[in-house]
């Protein structure tokens, strides 16, 4: 396939899936608003119109942020399709963001290549797939029995640190196969200048510290990068270090 071929046939895979993509995010929208819709328009809870903004704004102030820093923190890494997908399934940081950086990294792609783009695609719905016949299997059918003869200590253990574990991986992963390392360091530089520093000077911005982290690495990436730019000998794109 050539190189022409190759950009036109993901030009027109972009194309369909941001089509679907927003057709499917749209019904799916419609249909979480339409539960709670029907109780407050035909159930008689006496919810009013300031309790419903009171409710949303005091939701927003803590996700609102996400809502902004999450988008632009998975796109370099699962493209464009992927992000319809991982913004519908949910569970990112610790379910499709390191089944994709596995993915990438096992087929030896870049994140934001065509390559990197369709290998996390495929990765996603392999995630999805295992994570839905797990619930089924495990949980679905022998949740309850799974539970009374798993030790109570080995699910206290599993509960405090199997999320550090998998986002820890990740983290490594993620250094490994963009090998960036400038940017790794002052990606970690950051996190822990937010979490060891500025949340014990300030608390009050607690709710903010993923987006001030993920704004410092961005611009101490910019300003810190390499002012001689050398082209991507697979894409031909510019990278620098």
């Amino acid at each position: 396939m050539t190189a022409r071929t190759a950009d036109t046939a993901m030009a027109a895979f972009e194309h369909t899936t941001a089509r679907w993509g927003r057709l499917t995010m749209i019904a799916v929208l419609v249909i979480s608003i339409a539960a709670p819709a029907s109780l407050i328009i035909f159930g008689d809870f006496g919810i009013t119109v300031n309790q419903i903004v009171t409710a949303y704004l005091a939701v927003a102030a803590v996700y609102l942020v996400f809502a902004v820093v999450e988008p632009v923190t998975y796109f370099p890494i699962v493209g464009q399709a992927g992000m319809y997908q991982v913004f519908l399934i949910g569970n990112i940081a610790n379910k499709l963001l390191p089944a994709a950086i596995v993915a990438q990294n096992r087929l030896n792609v870049k994140p934001g290549t065509r390559q990197g783009d369709l290998a996390a695609v495929m990765a996603i719905c392999g995630a999805a797939m295992v994570h839905v016949t797990s619930l089924l299997v495990f949980v679905g059918f022998f949740g309850t029995w799974l539970l009374s003869i798993v030790p109570a200590e080995i699910t206290e253990i599993a509960q405090l640190y199997i999320l550090p574990a998998i986002l820890g991986a990740v983290v490594v992963q993620a250094a490994v196969t963009v090998k960036q390392i400038r940017s790794t360091v002052i990606a970690v530089a950051a996190a822990a200048f937010v979490i060891y520093v500025l949340l014990r000077v300030a608390p009050v911005l607690e709710n903010f510290y993923v987006a001030i982290g993920v704004l410092i690495t961005i611009l101490g990436s910019w300003f810190l990068r390499k002012k001689t730019v050398t082209p991507d000998p697979e894409t031909g794109a510019p990278q620098g270090g």
